[in-house]
């Protein structure tokens, strides 16, 4: 059994912010690939299903991400899972918007709810980690982070959130390469090996003009006679 865990926080108000790109991944793969209906339980919304031989559980923490760990220790200790059939979504500054990692273990960097997952279960846990951008300073990160995506973000989103999907089957079954091959066929799909023949062709460069016959009259065969 794995347990998928999205980071986010609970409520209408909080639904469509960066920082809850996690609770957003569980919920595409939930809906892609038939899922139970999210239902709560172990200080969150729980989700089952099974992704190829692989039975997942997706959990969405309602304990407001600062503590997390809380609801992501009761699963566990529910279900009896080992911390390396754990995968944490959560958001990333560090990374460009739409980018997306595997890792496995690690610290925290600082996020506030692998922190509290931290304190509860340690680090030995994995994670995906999508990339949301960076304000620019960080004193802007609190604001940036709680404020839902703009717009011109949404057609990235959407292609990455897709990509999470296709893959989820691959990292069920802990196959990290794979997962990102669906990811990036989504978010940078590869270039057309036609490309070059679906531009126009440049004209062709006019011919210069033909040089005018050479006179074959009788009178211009006499001229020469004479010449």
């Amino acid at each position: 059994m794995k347990l998928f865990v999205g980071l986010g926080n609970p409520g209408a108000k909080y639904a469509g912010n960066r920082h809850n790109i996690g609770f957003m991944a569980l919920d595409r793969i939930a809906a892609d690939h038939g899922f139970s209906p999210w239902r709560r339980g172990y200080q969150g919304l729980v989700s089952e299903g099974r992704l190829g031989s692989e039975k997942v559980v997706l959990l969405k923490p309602e304990t407001f991400m600062n503590l997390s760990g809380q609801s992501v220790r009761a699963a566990v200790d529910f279900f009896k899972i080992d911390l390396a059939d754990i995968t944490v979504f959560h958001d990333e500054l560090d990374l460009a918007p739409g980018k997306c990692r595997v890792k496995q273990g690690g610290g925290h960097a600082g996020h506030n709810g692998l922190r509290s997952i931290h304190a509860h279960l340690g680090e030995a846990y994995g994670r995906v980690r999508l990339g949301i951008g960076h304000p620019g300073h960080k004193d802007a990160v609190a604001a940036y982070v709680l404020h839902d995506f703009a717009k011109a973000d949404q057609d990235w989103l959407d292609d990455l959130l897709r990509g999470i999907s296709d893959g989820a089957q691959a990292l069920a079954e802990g196959d990290g390469g794979r997962f990102m091959n669906a990811v990036a066929l989504r978010t940078a799909p590869p270039r057309s090996s036609t490309a070059a023949e679906d531009k126009p062709a440049k004209p062709a460069k006019p011919l210069p003009p033909a040089e005018p016959a050479a006179e074959t009259s009788p009178l211009a065969r006499l001229k020469d006679f004479f010449k």
